[in-house]
């Protein structure tokens, strides 16, 4: 009986051990991680393809592609973010495949992070359903930036944006107008955040085709690498 007993609890321990390896495995491939190596320093980030798995998806394989090699940060604004991934270090603008549906309200939804400091999102242009390769990182908090969850009910009741009060709206207008999407936020700076700070507090003025905010001294993206 003690022989059969300690048999099956070894059985147990192990079965539990298993489990436990497989979970943490799981875990591990929630939350990708990226390093940046570049003139300013190197700094890590981490992805979450469980808020928004596309944008991620997507996000990976620029860089397995090493699409972000030899690119800058092209716009850089102080109290504002650091934005690059599009352009190389002649300011020619790379090719990139189509865009990537956007997934903002979904990643909220899940539990993602807003634009608040040291988080990654991806720019785009006017059109919400643009972003292709274009990364930014916020060194501030811009709420401002976070999509507007729409209420429940088609009609929505009530709807409340920038002070003004909307009542009974279809729900299909307030789930396609542009400026209810905000800015997908796929990851976060897990290390190296002082380096963002150092590229965030780079002098900026004129440079290639834009007329502001391009760092006087060109911030190279040297590599861009799957770590985790």
């Amino acid at each position: 009986m003690k022989s059969g007993f300690f048999s099956t609890l070894t059985r147990t321990l192990i079965a539990s051990v298993a489990m436990f390896s497989i979970a943490n495995g799981v875990l591990a491939e929630v939350a990708p991680r990226v390093k940046f190596t570049t003139t300013a320093g190197d700094f890590v980030v981490e992805v979450y393809p469980d808020k928004a798995p596309k944008t991620v998806e997507n996000f990976l394989q620029y860089v397995k592609d090493k699409h972000y090699d030899g690119t800058i940060f092209h716009r850089v604004i102080e109290n504002f973010m650091v934005q690059g991934g599009g352009f190389d270090a002649s300011y020619a603008e790379k090719k990139t495949r189509p865009p990537v549906v956007h997934e903002g309200r979904e990643a909220l939804v899940k539990g993602g992070p807003k634009n608040v400091v040291g988080t990654l999102a991806m720019a785009r242009t006017s059109d919400p359903q643009s972003a292709t390769a274009q990364f930014f990182i916020n060194v501030k908090d811009n709420a401002f930036l976070d999509p507007t969850l729409i209420p429940p009910g088609d009609p929505v009741p009530k709807f409340e944006y920038q002070g003004r009060v909307y009542e009974n709206t279809p729900r299909t207008n307030l789930l396609n107008a542009p400026q209810l999407f905000g800015y997908t936020v796929f990851g976060k700076v897990v290390s190296g955040m002082e380096v963002v700070q150092k590229i965030k507090s780079s002098p900026t003025g004129a440079g290639g085709p834009f007329s502001s905010d391009v760092p006087k001294t060109p911030i190279l993206i040297n590599s861009a690498t799957l770590v985790k």
